[in-house]
Protein backbone atom coordinates (compact mmCIF):
# COMPACT_ATOMS: atom_id res chain seq x y z
CA UNK A 1 0.00 0.00 0.00
CA UNK A 2 1.49 3.43 -0.91
CA UNK A 3 0.44 7.46 -0.32
CA UNK A 4 1.18 9.80 -2.43
CA UNK A 5 3.25 13.03 -0.93
CA UNK A 6 3.84 15.74 -3.73
CA UNK A 7 4.80 14.07 -7.09
CA UNK A 8 5.96 10.61 -4.98
CA UNK A 9 4.47 7.89 -4.09
CA UNK A 10 5.97 6.35 -0.56
CA UNK A 11 5.07 3.05 0.80
CA UNK A 12 2.40 3.61 4.06
CA UNK A 13 5.00 0.71 5.89
CA UNK A 14 8.32 2.75 5.14
CA UNK A 15 11.14 3.27 7.83
CA UNK A 16 10.86 7.21 8.46
CA UNK A 17 13.88 7.49 10.76
CA UNK A 18 13.59 9.55 13.76
CA UNK A 19 16.46 12.33 14.10
CA UNK A 20 17.76 10.07 17.12
CA UNK A 21 18.27 7.03 15.18
CA UNK A 22 19.77 9.21 12.32
CA UNK A 23 22.27 10.75 14.95
CA UNK A 24 22.87 6.99 15.49
CA UNK A 25 23.24 5.96 12.22
CA UNK A 26 25.14 8.79 10.49
CA UNK A 27 28.91 8.34 10.91
CA UNK A 28 32.17 10.02 9.19
CA UNK A 29 32.81 10.04 5.78
CA UNK A 30 36.27 8.62 7.14
CA UNK A 31 35.34 5.99 9.38
CA UNK A 32 32.45 4.92 6.59
CA UNK A 33 35.13 4.26 4.17
CA UNK A 34 36.65 2.08 6.38
CA UNK A 35 34.72 -0.05 6.84
CA UNK A 36 34.01 -1.09 3.74
CA UNK A 37 37.28 -1.04 3.01
CA UNK A 38 37.10 -3.79 5.30
CA UNK A 39 34.13 -5.41 4.63
CA UNK A 40 32.05 -6.54 1.29
CA UNK A 41 32.85 -4.63 -1.77
CA UNK A 42 30.63 -6.34 -4.14
CA UNK A 43 27.49 -4.58 -2.56
CA UNK A 44 25.96 -3.05 -5.12
CA UNK A 45 25.67 0.79 -5.74
CA UNK A 46 21.78 1.84 -6.21
CA UNK A 47 21.66 4.51 -8.26
CA UNK A 48 18.03 6.23 -8.04
CA UNK A 49 17.69 8.73 -11.09
CA UNK A 50 16.68 10.49 -14.36
CA UNK A 51 16.79 8.27 -17.76
CA UNK A 52 16.59 10.71 -21.00
CA UNK A 53 17.16 10.15 -24.41
CA UNK A 54 19.79 12.97 -25.67
CA UNK A 55 19.04 14.92 -28.75
CA UNK A 56 22.17 16.09 -29.91
CA UNK A 57 22.66 18.94 -32.45
CA UNK A 58 25.99 19.73 -33.79
CA UNK A 59 26.17 23.35 -34.06
CA UNK A 60 28.95 26.02 -34.69
CA UNK A 61 27.80 28.29 -32.21
CA UNK A 62 24.80 28.91 -29.72
CA UNK A 63 22.15 30.96 -31.63
CA UNK A 64 21.57 34.60 -30.81
CA UNK A 65 17.95 36.37 -29.16
CA UNK A 66 15.76 35.86 -32.55
CA UNK A 67 18.54 34.11 -34.65
CA UNK A 68 18.11 30.64 -36.65
CA UNK A 69 21.12 28.50 -36.76
CA UNK A 70 21.34 25.11 -38.92
CA UNK A 71 22.88 22.20 -36.89
CA UNK A 72 25.43 19.94 -38.88
CA UNK A 73 23.69 16.90 -37.77
CA UNK A 74 21.01 15.31 -34.96
CA UNK A 75 21.90 12.16 -33.22
CA UNK A 76 19.73 10.49 -30.09
CA UNK A 77 21.55 9.30 -27.40
CA UNK A 78 21.03 7.34 -24.20
CA UNK A 79 21.47 9.61 -21.40
CA UNK A 80 19.82 11.15 -18.40
CA UNK A 81 21.97 11.99 -15.14
CA UNK A 82 20.94 8.57 -13.50
CA UNK A 83 21.28 6.50 -15.97
CA UNK A 84 24.73 7.83 -17.37
CA UNK A 85 25.81 7.41 -13.82
CA UNK A 86 24.39 3.80 -13.40
CA UNK A 87 26.03 2.95 -17.12
CA UNK A 88 29.15 4.10 -15.69
CA UNK A 89 29.52 2.02 -12.65
CA UNK A 90 28.15 -1.27 -14.33
CA UNK A 91 31.05 -0.64 -17.37
CA UNK A 92 33.71 -0.66 -14.75
CA UNK A 93 32.03 -4.06 -13.31
CA UNK A 94 31.10 -3.11 -10.22
CA UNK A 95 27.02 -4.92 -9.53
CA UNK A 96 24.96 -1.68 -10.00
CA UNK A 97 20.83 -1.84 -10.23
CA UNK A 98 18.66 1.45 -11.56
CA UNK A 99 15.64 3.06 -10.09
CA UNK A 100 13.71 5.00 -12.43
CA UNK A 101 11.02 5.36 -14.99
CA UNK A 102 10.56 5.49 -18.73
CA UNK A 103 7.56 6.71 -20.40
CA UNK A 104 5.43 4.15 -22.82
CA UNK A 105 7.20 6.14 -26.29
CA UNK A 106 9.65 4.49 -28.53
CA UNK A 107 12.89 6.03 -26.94
CA UNK A 108 11.81 3.95 -23.48
CA UNK A 109 13.39 0.91 -25.14
CA UNK A 110 16.25 2.31 -26.69
CA UNK A 111 17.17 3.26 -22.84
CA UNK A 112 16.27 -0.05 -21.39
CA UNK A 113 18.67 -1.54 -24.17
CA UNK A 114 21.26 0.95 -23.46
CA UNK A 115 21.34 0.35 -19.43
CA UNK A 116 21.06 -3.37 -20.29
CA UNK A 117 23.83 -3.75 -22.55
CA UNK A 118 26.24 -1.54 -20.20
CA UNK A 119 25.15 -3.97 -17.57
CA UNK A 120 22.75 -2.39 -15.14
CA UNK A 121 20.47 -4.15 -13.17
CA UNK A 122 17.05 -3.44 -14.29
CA UNK A 123 14.48 -4.99 -12.16
CA UNK A 124 13.32 -2.07 -10.29
CA UNK A 125 13.19 0.25 -13.74
CA UNK A 126 9.29 1.27 -13.91
CA UNK A 127 7.30 2.57 -16.74
CA UNK A 128 5.04 5.11 -16.61
CA UNK A 129 2.06 6.38 -18.50
CA UNK A 130 3.35 9.81 -21.21
CA UNK A 131 6.87 10.09 -22.93
CA UNK A 132 10.07 9.06 -21.70
CA UNK A 133 12.79 12.12 -20.14
CA UNK A 134 14.07 14.01 -22.99
CA UNK A 135 17.69 16.10 -23.26
CA UNK A 136 18.23 18.98 -26.35
CA UNK A 137 21.39 19.31 -26.05
CA UNK A 138 23.67 22.11 -28.14
CA UNK A 139 27.04 20.70 -28.82
CA UNK A 140 29.50 23.04 -29.81
CA UNK A 141 33.20 22.27 -31.47
CA UNK A 142 34.96 22.79 -28.36
CA UNK A 143 33.33 19.82 -26.76
CA UNK A 144 30.97 22.06 -24.65
CA UNK A 145 26.74 21.94 -24.56
CA UNK A 146 24.00 23.53 -23.23
CA UNK A 147 21.58 21.50 -22.41
CA UNK A 148 17.68 21.66 -22.13
CA UNK A 149 15.62 19.33 -20.32
CA UNK A 150 12.26 17.63 -20.62
CA UNK A 151 11.40 15.63 -17.13
CA UNK A 152 8.54 13.61 -18.23
CA UNK A 153 8.69 10.15 -17.06
CA UNK A 154 11.23 11.26 -14.32
CA UNK A 155 8.87 13.93 -13.20
CA UNK A 156 5.67 12.21 -12.86
CA UNK A 157 4.46 10.11 -9.82
CA UNK A 158 7.51 7.63 -8.33
CA UNK A 159 5.89 4.63 -7.09
CA UNK A 160 8.98 3.00 -4.82
CA UNK A 161 7.90 -0.26 -3.43
CA UNK A 162 9.28 -2.07 -0.55
CA UNK A 163 11.34 -4.34 -2.84
CA UNK A 164 13.52 -1.07 -4.13
CA UNK A 165 13.49 0.13 -0.44
CA UNK A 166 15.00 -3.42 0.92
CA UNK A 167 17.50 -3.27 -2.05
CA UNK A 168 18.73 0.41 -1.10
CA UNK A 169 19.02 -0.66 2.99
CA UNK A 170 21.67 -3.71 1.23
CA UNK A 171 23.46 -1.11 -1.11
CA UNK A 172 27.51 -0.02 -0.46
CA UNK A 173 26.54 3.58 -1.72
CA UNK A 174 22.86 5.20 -3.17
CA UNK A 175 23.34 7.91 -5.95
CA UNK A 176 21.30 10.67 -6.03
CA UNK A 177 20.71 13.29 -8.60
CA UNK A 178 18.16 16.32 -9.11
CA UNK A 179 16.72 15.36 -12.64
CA UNK A 180 14.15 13.66 -10.33
CA UNK A 181 11.04 15.11 -7.84
CA UNK A 182 13.08 16.40 -4.81
CA UNK A 183 10.54 14.49 -2.39
CA UNK A 184 11.95 11.71 -3.79
CA UNK A 185 15.46 12.52 -3.25
CA UNK A 186 14.64 13.06 0.75
CA UNK A 187 12.83 9.85 1.14
CA UNK A 188 15.39 7.97 -0.39
CA UNK A 189 18.32 9.79 1.46
CA UNK A 190 16.52 9.34 4.42
CA UNK A 191 15.76 5.36 4.00
CA UNK A 192 19.27 5.02 3.34
CA UNK A 193 21.13 7.10 5.96
CA UNK A 194 18.73 5.17 8.27
CA UNK A 195 20.52 1.82 7.25
CA UNK A 196 23.98 3.73 7.40
CA UNK A 197 24.39 3.37 3.69
CA UNK A 198 26.35 6.38 2.52
CA UNK A 199 24.55 8.73 -0.33
CA UNK A 200 26.18 10.74 -2.83
CA UNK A 201 24.20 13.81 -4.14
CA UNK A 202 25.21 15.03 -7.59
CA UNK A 203 24.06 18.82 -7.56
CA UNK A 204 23.04 18.62 -11.53
CA UNK A 205 19.62 19.06 -12.59
CA UNK A 206 17.45 21.72 -11.10
CA UNK A 207 18.68 25.17 -9.81
CA UNK A 208 16.67 25.37 -6.61
CA UNK A 209 18.49 24.92 -3.26
CA UNK A 210 18.45 22.01 -1.54
CA UNK A 211 16.15 21.03 1.51
CA UNK A 212 17.38 20.99 4.69
CA UNK A 213 15.69 17.77 4.58
CA UNK A 214 17.83 16.04 1.93
CA UNK A 215 21.22 17.80 3.16
CA UNK A 216 21.53 15.87 6.62
CA UNK A 217 21.29 12.57 5.02
CA UNK A 218 23.87 13.16 2.53
CA UNK A 219 27.42 11.57 2.72
CA UNK A 220 29.32 13.32 0.03
CA UNK A 221 27.64 16.30 -2.45
CA UNK A 222 29.04 17.01 -5.39
CA UNK A 223 28.31 20.29 -7.25
CA UNK A 224 30.89 21.47 -10.34
CA UNK A 225 32.04 24.98 -9.42
CA UNK A 226 28.78 26.86 -11.24
CA UNK A 227 26.54 24.72 -8.92
CA UNK A 228 28.95 25.22 -5.65
CA UNK A 229 28.06 29.32 -6.40
CA UNK A 230 25.07 28.76 -7.19
CA UNK A 231 24.72 27.22 -3.58
CA UNK A 232 26.42 29.26 -1.64
CA UNK A 233 26.23 32.59 -3.26
CA UNK A 234 30.07 32.92 -2.86
CA UNK A 235 32.53 32.57 -5.88
CA UNK A 236 34.23 29.18 -6.30
CA UNK A 237 36.45 30.04 -9.57
CA UNK A 238 39.61 29.41 -8.01
CA UNK A 239 40.45 26.51 -5.64
CA UNK A 240 40.39 28.65 -2.61
CA UNK A 241 37.43 30.05 -3.45
CA UNK A 242 36.24 27.20 -3.98
CA UNK A 243 37.65 25.44 -0.64
CA UNK A 244 35.66 27.99 1.08
CA UNK A 245 31.98 27.35 -0.51
CA UNK A 246 32.67 24.14 -0.22
CA UNK A 247 33.24 24.89 4.02
CA UNK A 248 29.76 26.76 3.58
CA UNK A 249 28.21 23.46 2.43
CA UNK A 250 29.75 21.27 5.01
CA UNK A 251 28.33 23.61 7.51
CA UNK A 252 24.75 22.41 6.24
CA UNK A 253 25.13 18.75 6.61
CA UNK A 254 27.04 16.77 4.06
CA UNK A 255 30.07 14.92 5.20
CA UNK A 256 32.64 15.63 2.04
CA UNK A 257 32.18 17.92 -0.92
CA UNK A 258 33.44 16.55 -3.88
CA UNK A 259 33.97 19.55 -6.30
CA UNK A 260 34.05 18.96 -10.13
CA UNK A 261 36.18 21.95 -11.50
CA UNK A 262 36.54 20.89 -15.16
CA UNK A 263 39.98 21.55 -16.50
CA UNK A 264 41.08 22.34 -12.95
CA UNK A 265 40.10 18.74 -11.89
CA UNK A 266 38.33 18.40 -8.81
CA UNK A 267 38.64 19.29 -4.95
CA UNK A 268 37.84 17.09 -2.39
CA UNK A 269 37.29 18.90 0.94
CA UNK A 270 35.95 16.99 4.12
CA UNK A 271 34.77 17.30 7.80
CA UNK A 272 37.51 15.27 9.03
CA UNK A 273 40.48 15.59 6.54
CA UNK A 274 42.45 18.34 4.62
CA UNK A 275 41.60 19.29 1.15
CA UNK A 276 42.80 17.13 -1.45
CA UNK A 277 43.02 17.88 -5.26
CA UNK A 278 43.08 16.18 -8.36
CA UNK A 279 44.23 17.18 -11.81
CA UNK A 280 42.87 16.58 -14.88
CA UNK A 281 44.15 13.45 -17.28
CA UNK A 282 45.45 15.06 -20.76
CA UNK A 283 43.58 13.88 -23.79
CA UNK A 284 44.79 14.84 -27.23
CA UNK A 285 41.31 16.20 -28.60
CA UNK A 286 37.71 16.93 -26.58
CA UNK A 287 34.96 15.66 -29.05
CA UNK A 288 31.99 16.06 -26.13
CA UNK A 289 31.70 16.56 -22.57
CA UNK A 290 28.14 15.76 -22.15
CA UNK A 291 28.28 12.93 -19.18
CA UNK A 292 31.67 13.40 -18.47
CA UNK A 293 30.75 14.64 -14.70
CA UNK A 294 28.47 11.63 -14.48
CA UNK A 295 31.15 9.47 -15.24
CA UNK A 296 33.75 10.63 -12.96
CA UNK A 297 30.32 10.30 -10.06
CA UNK A 298 30.26 6.86 -11.46
CA UNK A 299 33.68 6.41 -11.24
CA UNK A 300 34.25 7.69 -7.88
CA UNK A 301 31.71 5.63 -6.36
CA UNK A 302 32.83 2.78 -7.66
CA UNK A 303 36.15 3.12 -6.28
CA UNK A 304 34.82 4.04 -2.22
CA UNK A 305 32.80 1.48 -2.66
CA UNK A 306 35.48 -1.36 -3.23
CA UNK A 307 37.57 0.38 -0.57
CA UNK A 308 39.93 2.96 -2.27
CA UNK A 309 40.88 5.82 -0.34
CA UNK A 310 39.48 9.15 -1.14
CA UNK A 311 42.41 10.16 -3.19
CA UNK A 312 43.04 7.34 -5.48
CA UNK A 313 39.16 7.03 -6.52
CA UNK A 314 39.57 11.17 -7.31
CA UNK A 315 42.57 9.69 -9.63
CA UNK A 316 40.08 6.37 -10.79
CA UNK A 317 37.59 9.02 -11.69
CA UNK A 318 39.68 11.40 -13.57
CA UNK A 319 41.23 8.71 -15.79
CA UNK A 320 37.34 7.63 -16.33
CA UNK A 321 36.29 11.24 -17.18
CA UNK A 322 39.32 11.60 -19.86
CA UNK A 323 38.57 8.98 -21.51
CA UNK A 324 35.02 9.53 -21.43
CA UNK A 325 35.44 13.38 -23.22
CA UNK A 326 36.91 12.07 -26.17
CA UNK A 327 34.28 10.29 -27.81
CA UNK A 328 30.71 11.58 -28.67
CA UNK A 329 27.34 10.99 -26.26
CA UNK A 330 27.01 10.55 -23.06
CA UNK A 331 26.65 6.92 -22.42
CA UNK A 332 28.02 5.66 -25.18
CA UNK A 333 31.35 7.07 -24.46
CA UNK A 334 31.43 5.69 -20.69
CA UNK A 335 34.84 3.68 -20.54
CA UNK A 336 35.33 -0.19 -19.57
CA UNK A 337 37.37 -0.71 -16.55
CA UNK A 338 40.42 -2.20 -18.42
CA UNK A 339 40.44 1.26 -20.33
CA UNK A 340 40.71 3.28 -17.15
CA UNK A 341 43.54 0.72 -15.41
CA UNK A 342 45.20 1.19 -18.43
CA UNK A 343 45.39 4.56 -19.14
CA UNK A 344 46.53 5.24 -14.80
CA UNK A 345 49.39 2.51 -15.55
CA UNK A 346 50.23 4.85 -18.49
CA UNK A 347 50.48 7.75 -17.07
CA UNK A 348 52.34 6.33 -13.87
CA UNK A 349 54.86 4.77 -16.27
Amino acid sequence: MSMVIGMCFIPLDADWPSKASLRRKRTSFSVKIEAQAGGDQTKPLIVVGSINADLVLEVERLPKDGETLGARSLNTFPGGKGANQAAAAARLEHPTYMIGQVGTDANAALLRDALSDAGVHLDHLKEVDGPTGTAVILLQPSGENSIIIVGGANTTAWDIDEAALELLRSAGAVLLQREIPEEVNVHVASIAAAAGVPVLLDCGGVEGPISSELLKNITILSPNETELARLTGRKAESQEEAEAAAQVMLGQGPDTVLVKRGTSGSLQVSKDAGPLVQAIYPVGKVVDTTGAGDCFTGAYAVAIVEGKGASEAMKFAAAASALCVQKAGAMPSLPHRDEVVQLIEDQNA
